[in-house]
């Protein structure tokens, strides 16, 4: 499994819509088989300084959502997206040369600038995974904009994830998003997330860190033009 910004991400947008009422309630499932698999390679250090970050993100993203529409949805979340994959890329360029002594597990560093970064992706990242189930792709960005190695990356976003989801259910049922059909679907799609896992961890060890990155800024990419072109 391999919990990174995926362009399927963009098709779980709205408030009104029938996956997010899937996605929403199963995150949390497919996020704790990732903690299964990556959960040594966790940055504990990084958590603790989003967490505070995202339940801002996440509070802000229930009281959008009690007013906006999935038009209104789409257009911020994919703006979003096409954003702060751009930030990504021009902060990356002078950086590239610094990152090839990390070591795959390693830990970054983060320095005052490093953690108002890190704040500002917290909030962006709980807004976006609240409204619209796509909070994956931020932090995934912030992730690498940190200088996170393969396996530091999978086991830091697995421990983020599992946290917020879980802690989103609240809201979720709250508002009405999570109900007795969408746990029964979530169910069923555990029968799909148990052999991509197995895929997923086959593949991350054959794929090189700069692949790995670029797939998910690519899919970033992807994702947000989806929101936008629906």
């Amino acid at each position: 499994m391999v919990p990174c910004a995926s362009p399927v991400s963009g098709h779980s947008c709205g408030p009104c819509s029938a996956a997010p009422r899937v996605l929403r309630s199963g995150q949390a499932g497919s996020a704790m088989l990732a903690v299964l698999i990556y959960r040594r390679h966790a940055h504990w250090a990084t958590l603790l300084r989003l967490f505070p970050a995202v339940a801002v993100g996440v509070v802000a993203g229930t009281a959008f959502m009690m007013w906006a529409d999935d038009a209104a949805v789409r257009t911020s979340i994919g703006a979003i997206l096409l954003f702060m994959a751009g930030v990504t890329i021009w902060r990356r360029r002078p950086a590239a040369a610094g990152r090839e002594a990390t070591e795959e597990s390693g830990e970054p560093p983060m320095r005052g600038s490093g953690r108002l970064k890190a704040r500002s992706y917290g909030v962006l990242g709980g807004f976006t995974t609240m409204v619209a189930n796509v909070g994956g792709p931020v932090m995934s960005l912030q992730l690498l904009s940190a200088g996170f190695r393969k396996l530091g990356f999978l086991g830091t976003s697995a421990w983020i994830f599992l946290i917020v989801n879980t802690c989103k259910v609240p809201f979720s049922v709250g508002l009405g998003l999570i109900g007795a059909r969408s746990l029964l679907l979530d169910a069923c799609m555990l029968l799909f997330v148990l052999p991509g896992a197995y895929i997923g961890r086959r593949c991350v060890d054959r794929i090189n860190q700069q692949l790995f990155e670029q797939l998910v800024i690519g899919a970033t990419v992807i994702g947000g033009l989806q929101l936008l072109l629906r």
